[in-house]
């Protein structure tokens, strides 16, 4: 299996070296940066010739905030999986930095077990969404009644089979078991994948399940 890659963007020293130790005494798990804050981060990352999988971002640091580094990363640096663990609980901050592209939201105070079980879904399905997030996500979110519309609020179709794939995909299942419960290929999950992400205007599979949920495609459960 490979190493997950992961940087750290805080600007508590202290935390900041105690998430560093946890990451590197998880087995599957590589500390691959630490920054101060999120200029600190965009230079790493411009002067590196190999990017994190995954960045645990603070929402609250000097020179650049979590908000703007996260705008950063979702233009220029899309690939990198951006969790924000933060002291912010309010709704409001987790709906905006969703929408804004993030991989999911934690609380500072969440347990161990699940910030490990968050980095291993997001490096595995692109998202993390707990029951906090998608409370948020629902009070935030504004749902449409009638036909399906993009994210650009363009009148779209989907397919049977991309409504299938959709689903499965908001409940976190990967390409390969998708293809498996459709009796399908992988490759073929991956077009009705890349088909869904054009028709809704989503930049990743985070985006889909917003998407998901402001069409009633996929039924929040708390």
């Amino acid at each position: 299996m490979n190493e997950i890659l992961i940087s750290l963007v805080d600007d508590q020293q202290l935390f900041r070296s105690g998430l560093a130790g946890l990451i590197r005494s998880v087995p599957g798990f590589t500390l691959f940066s630490e920054a101060e804050n999120g200029k600190v981060f965009i230079d790493q990352l411009a002067n590196s010739n190999q990017l994190p999988d995954i960045a645990l971002i603070d929402m609250h640091m000097p020179e650049m905030n979590g908000v703007e580094l996260n705008d950063i990363l979702q233009k220029k640096y899309p690939a990198i999986k951006v969790l924000v663990l933060s002291v912010y609980d309010q709704e409001r901050f987790i709906g905006k930095m969703i929408e804004a592209g993030a991989s999911g939201y934690l609380t500072k105070n969440c347990e161990i077990e699940e910030l490990v079980t968050a980095i291993n879904t997001a490096h595995k399905t692109g998202f993390y969404f707990n029951p906090a997030t998608l409370k948020a996500m629902h009070k935030a979110l504004q749902f449409r009644s009638g036909d399906i519309r993009s994210l650009n609020n363009i009148s779209i179709e989907l397919t049977t089979r991309e409504k299938e794939v959709l689903s499965l995909l908001c409940k976190e299942f990967t390409n390969t078991e998708i293809a498996e419960k459709l009796f399908i290929s992988p490759r073929t999950v991956e077009g009705h994948r890349n088909n869904l992400l054009l028709k809704s205007g989503s930049r990743n599979t985070a985006g889909l399940v917003i998407f998901a949920i402001k069409n009633g495609l996929f039924e929040i459960g708390f």
